[in-house]
């Protein structure tokens, strides 16, 4: 019996040698999606016709003949071993044929798509990709036409950023205007149940659109993973007519400075980046641990300095947020990205929570007993820090103040993990409080939670300023007055004025650790600066009473019941809201030691000639501190590279940092002049260099290694300059446009659809900004 190498997709026990393209088009048919009758010719045939056996088409005649039918048009594409795979989709490289109607033209598209994969662009293209497959092999799929009305692709997550949103793009007639000739189809962003982004001005129904848009969640839901489509409309039915996986959501890290600006807020300087992030990172990776069991999170993956800024790494957090069975798409509500009610991600248990939770429901009842641990923490670490010989550090050596530093980072660091653990059981029982106190019709905002609260004033700094200031109005006139224009020193000079000194001199005891930020030891403390708190107790608006009558614990009274719930929730609020005052004190204190060795550290570095002032040393990182030590870096002078980083964050000072960052690039910053172009981003990535625009093929020779590509479109041909580009600006096309497809599979950034690029933007220096989809000008 003859072999066959023209198989039905509908038959059963298709083999491998009928290529990916063809296999997924089987699964959509499995699966209950419509696809048009489609015929595949296996690989074995492609082997034989590469080595010159001519006979193969011969033999795919005859099978032609009696498989399709005459009387109708096939499109005719390639369906290759490692086309449309997680590693290369090979997309707008090979080839494709419509309306090929006979079995002589057929078998002429064959030969063609054949010869592609041994052409220089798709080697080229191999190249270029790292391609390490030994050998392209290539089926071709023979698909019956449809009558295209309305052709499109789309995505069932946002290619670019991994954001959990279906784009769709269509055009009216045929897909080739997208794929090929790098038409501008119409766009529209579906997120969540509701349209973040819909087209002016189409003549698209939009309800087509929305079925396109159900039928890609159902499509990606049914996989299991993210997919890209190829769809075509004949004016009743939606045909699926191409599959791939999404193969660029791996390894996007998307970075937020909406959480960091609460808990770290405004520009870092190296010295405490390098300290503070690993010390509180490691902290949260310690809870990490006690909450989901050993675990590969790197402490230092979860934030990044961007602008001499704070940001979380949301896409490391996400995949936390997935080890406990949660969405990953939680992230997003995270950041603050808002769309949709009902179609919004749902926190729902799934195998992995089930899985985790007997080691969950462990680390529940360790939370619940946390007060005990916290109490010998506050007894402990309060005389260990005591113990901390800063007062000596003037007359340390440098390796002495470097040990100091180690040992003061090894007992900060149970301190961190402490200043993370209490706040959120403090949320967690005021929330409790909260719910409680709402459902006998008290607003939680005019509740009294610290209401003779003999143990919370001891720690309130601001109690005790209320009652120096008490103190300050109770002084004749004459001594107000000059207390109010003297600094601290003269202060405690002034006769007849001891109680009140004497209670200045106790409150910058307890409370001089205090600055403008507990999270950075470069900021002067109070007790350095001790004028400050002159300032503040003299302030008249210091001891104004606001007026405001709260509800106090003992004018609730509720039923029997609901008071044997209220009553322990209210004392456990009350004494974590307490522990998390008293943490949050004695780890400011703690962490302030720092300041004083590494000052010391500075002064040495001035006396060698490393710095000009001790506290330039806030502008070098840990590390470096430690190599200049020890001595492994050779650096003779630190002086131009603090210099640099002062200007640098001069420059930065006042600008608007975004509020989200894709990829571990920072985010390019728009010029004062506005010179911005603005397209479609296609593919991710930030790059800068001069652009060579490129309206054919003769002008190719203009581009050199690491220019800025800009094309009114491209089409195959156009392969070999993408070689050397460094990015690529489009006029025209969309995500499937083969600008689009190469510039993702060469991983470099693409903005399509920009108007003028043409006209604007030859040997300019520009930035293309592959996620915003903004080409900034520089020049």
């Amino acid at each position: 019996m003859p072999r066959e190498y023209v198989l039905n997709l509908t038959q059963n026990h298709l083999p491998v040698s009928v290529g990916s393209k063809a296999q997924y088009l089987r699964d959509l048919m499995d699966r209950g999606y419509q696809v048009p009758m489609t015929r595949v010719c296996t690989w074995e045939a492609y082997s034989r016709f590469v080595k010159d056996d001519f006979l193969v088409l011969y033999e795919i005649e005859q099978e032609l003949t009696k498989k399709i039918d005459l009387k109708k048009a096939y499109a005719v594409r390639s369906s290759g071993n490692i086309e449309d795979n997680l590693n290369h989709s090979f997309a707008g490289q090979f080839k494709s044929f419509l309306n090929i109607q006979g079995v002589e033209d057929t078998i002429n598209a064959m030969k063609e798509i054949w010869e592609t994969a041994q052409s220089p662009e798709v080697n080229a293209y191999l190249e270029k990709t790292q391609a390490k497959e030994p050998e392209l092999l290539m089926a071709v799929v023979l698909q019956e036409m449809v009558t295209p009305i309305i052709s499109g692709v789309s995505f069932s997550k946002n290619p670019i950023t991994g954001l959990d949103e279906i784009i769709v793009e269509a055009i009216q007639g045929s897909g080739t205007a997208i794929v090929q000739d790098g038409a501008t189809p119409d766009r529209w962003i579906h997120k969540w149940g509701e349209w973040i982004s819909t087209p002016e001005n189409t003549t698209i129904d939009q309800d087509l659109i929305a079925q396109v848009v159900e039928q890609t969640k159902s499509i990606a839901n049914s996989f299991g993973r993210p997919v890209d489509l190829e769809w075509v409309y004949d004016g009743k039915i939606i045909y699926w007519l191409q599959l791939r996986e999404i193969s660029s959501l791996e390894g996007i890290d998307l970075y937020s400075n909406k959480i960091a600006k609460e808990v770290l807020p405004g520009m870092i300087k190296p010295l405490i980046w390098s300290v503070n992030v690993p010390l509180v990172n490691g902290a949260w990776v310690r809870l990490f641990t006690e909450l989901i069991g050993s675990n590969d999170i790197d402490p230092l993956s979860l934030a990044k300095s961007f602008y001499y800024r704070a940001y979380f790494n949301m896409g490391a957090i996400g995949q936390i947020l997935e080890l406990v069975g949660m969405p990953r798409e939680t992230l997003e509500l995270m950041i603050g990205v808002e769309a949709g009610g009902s179609e919004r991600p749902r926190f729902k248990p799934s195998t992995k929570t089930y899985r985790l939770l007997p080691h969950m429901l462990l680390f529940a009842l360790d939370m619940l007993r946390k007060s005990r641990e916290i109490e010998q923490f506050l007894a402990k670490m309060k005389s260990a820090y005591l113990a901390v010989p800063v007062d000596q550090a003037d007359q340390m050596e440098e390796d002495q103040l470097l040990e100091q530093i180690d040992q003061l980072y090894t007992l900060t660091q149970e301190s961190a993990y402490f200043n993370i653990v209490t706040p959120l059981l403090m949320q967690l029982y005021n929330g409790m409080l909260k719910n409680r106190l709402e459902k006998l019709g008290v607003d939680y905002a005019s509740f009294d939670l610290t209401h003779d609260f003999k143990q919370w004033r001891e720690v309130d700094p601001n109690y005790h300023l209320d009652q120096l200031a008490e103190m300050y109005q109770e002084l004749r006139p004459e001594q107000q007055s000059l207390i109010g224009e003297c600094s601290y020193e003269e202060f405690m000079q002034i006769p007849d004025c001891e109680d009140i000194q004497r209670e200045v001199q106790l409150f910058i005891s307890q409370f001089g650790h205090l600055s403008d930020s507990g999270n950075d030891f470069s900021y002067v403390p109070w007790r350095e600066n001790p004028d400050v708190i002159l300032g503040m107790i003299t302030t008249e608006s210091r001891t104004e009473q606001k007026g405001i009558k709260k509800t106090r614990f003992e004018d609730l009274h509720p039923p029997l019941l609901d008071k044997l719930w209220l009553s322990p929730i209210y004392h456990r609020a009350r004494r974590y809201f307490l522990y998390r005052e008293q943490i949050g004190s004695l780890y400011t204190f703690g962490y302030g030691l720092f300041r004083k060795f590494f000052l010391s550290l500075g002064e040495h570095f001035r006396k060698r000639g490393l710095l000009y002032t001790p506290d330039d040393i806030f502008y070098l990182s840990f590390e470096e501190v430690r190599h200049s030590v020890v001595g492994t870096d050779g650096q003779t002078s630190y002086v131009e590279v603090i210099e640099e980083r002062k200007k640098e964050m001069d420059d930065f000072r006042d600008i608007i940092p975004p509020t989200t960052i894709y990829g571990d690039q920072p985010l390019p910053l728009e010029e004062p002049s506005g010179n911005i172009l603005v397209g479609t981003p296609t593919s991710r990535g930030y790059y800068r260099g001069p652009a060579r625009i490129i309206r054919g093929i003769e002008d190719g020779q203009r581009i050199d290694s690491g220019d800025v590509l800009v094309v009114p479109y491209s089409d195959v041909g156009w392969t070999p300059m993408f070689t050397k580009a460094g990015a690529v600006v489009a006029e025209s096309g969309g995500m499937l446009s083969h600008s689009s497809i190469v510039a993702r599979e060469y991983g470099i950034p693409a903005v399509v659809s920009v108007t003028g690029a043409c006209k604007l933007l030859d040997s300019r220096v520009v930035t293309v900004d592959g996620f915003r989809g903004k080409v900034i000008i520089h020049d």
